[in-house]
């Protein structure tokens, strides 16, 4: 019998939205940028030039890699005797052969979850690692998740949708209300993949990847870097872990070393909230920058990594269909999302918890983790909608002339949001609990930015919209 809370009701109308006012006109002259299957567009000879550069490149490797996906057995660094009653209960997920590279042959839920393993957590310390005076990384994948991922390939929907489920999350693990991290440590991915099944309402996980810390430096470093945002200054030291975080704020490329210390820090207000954030910021990049056709010839060595630091029960062939996949996905579709709910009173409770929201848990799973392809707003009523305008051009005037066109067409419940220390090009209209249909009605009428279903806005916001150049642009021509 589940142990989960019964849920709540999942009606949801398709919503009428009010028309935007005929007296207002949008800065600028410029169209909005579409969010329908967006594309880099270059020019068709350059565009061929590299169409024919990735297709010699699948060739040249495609045979080595069906050769091994043919043979390969399921990639476990650790087989558990209940592995096959929880994982792959369904249709088989690839399909290769005929010298074609494999490919998903249905929708794919797969359990992703971070371990870090210190030499304090363990009862037998590697050799290499005793006497060394601090608590060292150990190389295991026995301990505390200490980050958990819930990935949904969808061929049918042509999405990519990433679910974070915070670690500190309070739910059921062998029948006991806890933290959803302990589940690896007491009963490995199944257990894990149990009790995250249980907390979202009875969703099927398909297969798991465990991998330690040690695992994403070299995974990164295999990709050949990645560029990213630093939002803020990261500085923090523990000499009893010899972790040593040095980032500076700005656009910089981070090698594994540094994407580690990226990854790890979460000594600010949000704590492992903000991680979360930094996380999908961290996944966007590595998608948009890593996941193409030159991937592929970077498998041989992604695959060395995958089989000293990864534990998984995907097959060889099962992981090329998945990256296979993941690079036709376009940008636009793909949709990262955070488990709904709030942080604890800490009078309620001696541990700090996120306490989940399973009404707003139920609507989620229908529309990202369904069968269904409609996307319906959440908030029918635009008064409704919590917007946060967070700017990043310290521009007052812009920012005065949002809240104007917004509070014009209806959207009244609107506060400001921590300033971005970065200058946006392109804002950015969020969907921060994975409204999607009520963000790209905001897209359209402000004919700016992009849409994107994240959790990287304002926390309590419905709608975050990360204010950019092209607004400003746009009111300077208006004007």
């Amino acid at each position: 019998m589940s142990s989960r809370k019964p849920n709540q009701s999942k009606g949801y109308k398709v919503p009428t939205h009010p028309q935007v006012p005929a007296t207002w006109s949008k800065p600028g002259k410029a169209k909005a940028r579409s969010t329908q299957n967006p594309r880099w567009r270059l020019p068709r000879l350059v565009g061929l030039g590299i169409a024919l550069a990735g297709v010699a490149t699948v060739s040249a490797t495609a045979g080595a890699l069906l050769a091994m996906s043919l043979t390969a057995t399921p990639l476990q660094q650790q087989m558990a005797s209940d592995d096959a009653s929880v994982f792959g209960q369904g249709d088989p997920i690839s399909t290769g052969g005929n010298l074609r590279l494999p490919r998903l042959t249905r929708p794919v839920n797969i359990l992703v979850l971070g371990i870090k393993v210190l030499t304090s957590d363990v009862e037998t310390v590697p050799p290499e690692l005793q006497d060394v005076g601090y608590h060292a990384l150990v190389n295991s994948f026995d301990g505390l998740s200490d980050s958990m991922l819930l990935i949904r390939f969808n061929p049918q929907t042509e999405q990519l949708v990433v679910l974070s489920l915070p670690r500190d999350t309070r739910t059921y693990v062998q029948g006991r209300l806890t933290k959803l991290n302990e589940a690896n440590r007491d009963g490995g991915p199944a257990l894990t993949a149990e009790s995250v099944s249980d907390l979202l309402g009875g969703v099927a996980i398909d297969r798991y990847v465990r991998i330690n810390v040690q695992g994403v430096e070299k995974l990164i470093d295999a990709l050949g870097g990645v560029t990213v945002t630093v939002p803020q200054d990261m500085k923090y030291t523990d000499e009893s872990q010899h972790l040593y975080i040095d980032l500076k704020a700005g656009e910089q490329t981070l090698n594994g070393s540094q994407a580690l210390q990226f990854l790890r820090f979460r000594y600010d207000s949000q704590g492992d909230i903000g991680r979360i954030q930094r996380q999908q910021m961290f996944m966007r990049a590595v998608a948009e920058q890593t996941l193409n056709p030159a991937t592929i010839a970077r498998m041989p060595k992604i695959l060395s990594v995958i089989q000293a630091n990864v534990d998984t029960n995907l097959s060889v062939e099962e992981l090329l269909a998945l990256v296979g996949y993941a690079t036709q996905v376009n940008r636009s579709n793909v949709q990262m999302l955070m488990l709904p709910g709030t942080f604890s009173n800490p009078q309620d409770f001696s541990l700090s918890y996120w306490l989940p929201d399973y009404g707003a848990i139920d609507g989620l799973i229908d529309q990202y983790f369904g069968f269904g392809t409609q996307q319906v707003a959440i908030n029918t009523d635009p008064s409704q909608v919590r917007v946060a305008i967070q700017d990043s051009m310290g521009d007052p005037v812009a920012v005065q002339a949002l809240v104007k066109a917004l509070g014009d067409s209806g959207y009244t419940n609107i506060y400001m949001g921590e300033t971005l220390n970065a200058p946006l090009p392109i804002s950015r209209i969020v969907a921060q609990r994975g409204d999607m249909a009520t963000a790209e009605m905001v897209q359209r009428f402000l004919g700016i930015g992009e849409a994107r279903v994240e959790s990287t806005g304002a926390l309590d916001s419905d709608i975050t919209i990360q204010l950019g150049q092209d607004w400003v642009q746009g009111l300077s021509e208006a004007l």
